[in-house]
């Protein structure tokens, strides 16, 4: 509690939670570009409906200012170059973070909400999002001169949010940061140090060896209800700039390190080890899917109490979030019963450079159609329709991977995309299939069934194993 203020959080176990307004109303450019006179030269019109060039830099800077101002009351800038964050994307984290304080899990601890945004960047995205919404005060910490410099200057221009915001200079270490000796026993030391010497960072030519993370930041008995952080995605620099569709900036401090995002989780996992209940959630986002199975394993293994994953989507693209407690579980949790899945993913990771999402969605298109299966493509939005039948689907799971390209000898036609339904008989299996852009060279592949009691719902996860295997053989490495 700074100045004699105090925050309250939002409301435990509430079933009217705000959520992120984003999420059925994407921000209207062109009632934007009308009320502020800086963003009309970004905006063009193309097909009826007003657009921005996602890779013209200044461009993504500019909406991502209006939006803060005009959704959130926020003053806010960085200079050129420096990662420009979406906001719609940031606000996911921000609500899924909400509901983790709210949710009966954990024991709330009560007053208030206190969080750490490890590695805020120039932008202090998190932070400001966070004070502005739900009135939270934040830590938030930075390594780069550029960063602090940008990150104060931004917390200073929000008078009304500024004493619930600082920054912090992780190359500066507090004084004695980590669990004092006096309160470890012996065996809680060779505990500790027994877990740490296991986690393994990725392997020894992937460690994370950058400034401080939580160790060395956090200063003697100070408490978190939450640690979040925006990893770096990417081992090097020339992988963080494959993608030509997007221009969102970004130094080599914040898109990159070694062993990438696995080992910058791992290493926050490893610091949680030893600051267990001084966070009740350390939570983190993740560009790949892939690296969740090899966290999870690693948080069971270090002794945490609950683990928590989701998934972000705003737009063609997807992130997901990671998070974890040492904390005493409040109530027992009960595991859901089985269920057949009616939505089911893979990525699609490695692909080979000549190869673009639109090659991979045509390819969809073409692995149903080779059983005879109906198909409806819509590159507007990056999906494919399939209604098949038992026989159709049993073909696919016999025949296992359908050569796709044999698909074009056999003179099927394109569809129309007049935007008619394709037709459902009775006793069919009728699924979407969704195609999400990723980072460069990773693709989000997405099934959902649309008739979920359909007596060939039990097919549905062989037929889309089969796409994946078909799929992972042709465009990736």
């Amino acid at each position: 509690m700074r100045n004699g203020k105090k925050r309250g959080r939002s409301e435990p176990g509430s079933t009217k939670k705000p959520r992120n307004k984003y999420s059925d109303n994407p921000p209207d450019f062109a009632s934007l570009a009308s009320l502020y006179p800086s963003f009309k030269p970004f905006v063009f019109f193309s097909g009826g409906r007003a657009r921005i060039d996602w890779t013209d830099y200044n461009a993504t800077r500019e909406l991502t200012r209006i939006l803060l101002l005009h959704d959130h009351g926020v003053n806010w800038w960085i200079p050129d170059g420096q990662l420009c964050p979406t906001v719609p994307n940031r606000s996911n984290y921000i609500h899924w973070i909400n509901d983790l304080l709210s949710s009966e899990v954990i024991q709330s601890l009560g007053g208030e909400v206190k969080g750490f945004d490890i590695g805020t960047g120039a932008n202090c995205i998190y932070p400001l999002l966070g004070a502005s919404l739900f009135g939270w005060s934040f830590v938030g910490s930075d390594f780069t001169a550029v960063a602090l410099e940008w990150a104060e200057k931004n917390v200073k221009s929000n008078p009304h949010i500024s004493d619930l915001i600082e920054i912090r200079d992780s190359k500066v270490l507090p004084q004695s940061s980590s669990v004092p000796e006096s309160e470890l026993t012996i065996h809680e030391e060779a505990e500790i140090s027994a877990t740490v010497q296991s986690i393994n960072l990725v392997d020894d030519n992937q460690t994370y060896t950058e400034p401080a993370v939580l160790l060395g930041v956090v200063k003697e008995n100070e408490t978190f209800d939450f640690c979040m952080s925006n990893p770096p995605f990417f081992e090097t620099f020339e992988e963080s700039g494959l993608n030509p569709k997007t221009s969102c900036g970004g130094t080599p401090e914040e898109m990159v390190c070694n062993g990438g995002e696995q080992a910058f989780v791992s290493c926050i996992i490893e610091d949680s080890t030893v600051l267990r209940q001084r966070f009740r959630w350390y939570t983190s986002m993740l560009g790949k899917k892939a690296n969740l199975k090899l966290l999870i394993s690693k948080l069971w293994q270090v002794g945490v109490t609950i683990v928590k994953t989701t998934e972000f989507v705003q737009g063609q693209t997807s992130r997901w979030g990671l998070a974890w407690s040492f904390m005493p579980t409040a109530r027992k949790i009960i595991a859901p019963p089985v269920v057949k899945k009616s939505v089911l993913s893979f990525m699609l990771e490695g692909i080979k450079r000549q190869y673009s999402a639109v090659d991979v969605l045509q390819s969809v298109e073409e692995f149903f159609k080779s059983c005879g299966a109906s198909c409806k493509l819509n590159s507007s939005t990056f999906s494919v329709d399939i209604v098949a039948s038992d026989d159709q689907c049993n073909s696919i799971s016999k025949n296992g991977i359908t050569d796709v390209d044999s698909v074009r000898s056999y003179g099927y036609d394109k569809q129309s995309l007049d935007g008619s339904s394709l037709q459902v008989p009775e006793d069919n299996l009728s699924f979407r299939i969704l195609v999400f852009q990723q980072m460069p060279g990773t693709l989000l592949i997405k099934g959902s069934l649309q008739q979920k009691d359909s007596p060939l719902s039990g097919l549905f996860s062989v037929v889309f194993g089969c796409l994946e295997e078909s799929l992972k053989s042709k465009f990736c490495r």
